[in-house]
């Protein structure tokens, strides 16, 4: 009898193991819940260590560059559709109220030409958001995750990238063809305001390109 109860202990604890494998293998082969994929993006977290090797300046001792890090990319760079949640982002947290719509320039400085007080790379602009900066810039470093910062990041390296040689105008000698400029924020809200672009009015004359 006892023999009889071992064997049929065996077989229940062999099965048990059995749905346990199959349970574990069906886990293994469905696909990932969005909260599983939501988890295995990039957080943006950036190691201490490596921001403080982040210059500020491009002078440095020795006129050498040796153990700092001033190319440091946003770790969301190959990520398509971070600039677009960043011009979000930017209308969100109201950076637009002090760098205007498009980054065109307002009560802060513009940030959609070539001119940068605290130079233009991913890692400067990410430390001015994150630590703020002494001309006016608060430090927003306790108030967004870094993943909202980066995504910023690539939305203002977008509007500030150099469209052609000359920034911002593009012209042609032959044939001659006039200055073109960015289309105001104001008829266009887009990530990459410089991929389009309009005739510049002739000075003086009401623009003639203004909706009716």
């Amino acid at each position: 009898m006892k023999h009889v109860l071992w064997t049929k202990g065996g077989i229940a604890v062999i099965a048990a193991g059995a749905v346990m494998i199959i349970a574990g293998q069906e886990a293994m082969a469905a696909p990932p819940s969005a909260a599983q994929a939501q988890s295995s993006q990039p957080t943006g977290l950036i190691s201490a260590p490596t921001l403080l090797r982040v210059p500020v300046t491009g002078v440095y001792a020795g006129g050498t560059s040796a153990g700092l890090n001033p190319a440091m990319e946003n770790p969301l760079a190959k990520d398509p559709d971070a600039a677009q949640r960043g011009m979000r982002d930017f209308d969100a947290f109201n950076c637009s109220g002090c760098h205007a719509p498009n980054g065109g320039g307002g009560m802060g400085p513009s940030l959609s030409n070539d001119k940068w007080i605290y130079r233009a790379s991913a890692a400067n602009i990410y430390l001015s958001i994150v630590q703020g900066r002494s001309a006016g810039m608060p430090a927003f470093g306790a108030m967004l995750p870094d993943r909202t910062v980066w995504e910023l990041v690539a939305y203002i390296q977008g509007i500030g990238e150099k469209p052609t040689g000359q920034f911002g105008v593009t012209t042609s000698l032959n044939p001659q063809s006039p200055a073109r400029e960015q289309l105001p924020a104001g008829r266009m809200h887009t990530a990459s305001p410089w991929q389009f672009t309009e005739p510049m009015p002739p000075k003086g004359k009401q623009d003639e390109h203004t909706d009716k």
